[in-house]
């Protein structure tokens, strides 16, 4: 199995009306090592859809925006990057999307599949650090640690030291946070005892 760990900037909260703007991801291999990264802005085809709100919490105007391609190029782009270390193999039912609250990513990401009439596919396996977050922070509570109240990427990062170098989104950014997170939950795992 593959990890890829995917971090998606929209322009508003609502697939369909909003679109993808932004699209960064590191590909890892069932050890978590790094095989590649990945970062392509995106032109939206429904310019009034940009909402203001958006534009403060990734930082991206429309005049980022003026010379990136549309999505119709981006996805076999990004395809075409997978498989370039998906050692051959024809689809991703091997890959395992990661991200922070990811079935928001995976839901524009799929609406962007089905609306330029591509094939999905990724396999429906799935692994949410906000889920993870939750899960292990009741343990490390239940076990006498401190942990944080939020469970924002911000948030998790900071648990285990570490923090974002600008102060605005960048897709690729958050996604190498979150995949130092979740490999910091893998080390966990040996120190989980049930008894």
């Amino acid at each position: 199995m593959s990890f890829l760990v995917l971090d998606i900037e929209m322009t508003g909260p609502e697939p369909g009306w909003n679109e993808i703007i932004q699209i960064g991801a590191e590909l890892f291999d069932d050890q978590w090592k790094s095989l590649g990264t990945y970062l392509q802005n995106v032109y939206p085809e429904n310019e009034e859809a940009f909402s203001v709100k958006s534009e403060e919490v990734h930082g991206l105007s429309m005049a980022d925006l003026e010379d990136a391609p549309m999505i119709y190029d981006v996805l076999p782009e990004f395809e075409k990057w997978i498989k370039k270390f998906n050692a051959g193999k024809p689809n991703f039912s091997n890959v395992i999307i990661c991200g922070q609250s990811v079935i928001n990513d995976i839901n524009f990401l799929r609406y962007a599949y089905r609306n330029e009439k591509m094939k999905w596919s990724f396999s429906n396996k799935m692994i949410d650090l906000h889920t993870v977050s939750y899960l292990f922070f009741q343990i490390l509570e239940k076990n006498g640690k401190s942990v944080p109240r939020s469970l924002s990427l911000g948030s998790v990062a900071s648990y285990f030291g570490f923090e974002r170098e600008e102060e605005t989104h960048n897709a690729l950014e958050d996604a190498r946070l979150t995949a130092k997170c979740f490999k910091e939950f893998f080390k966990l795992i040996d120190q989980v005892k049930l008894v």
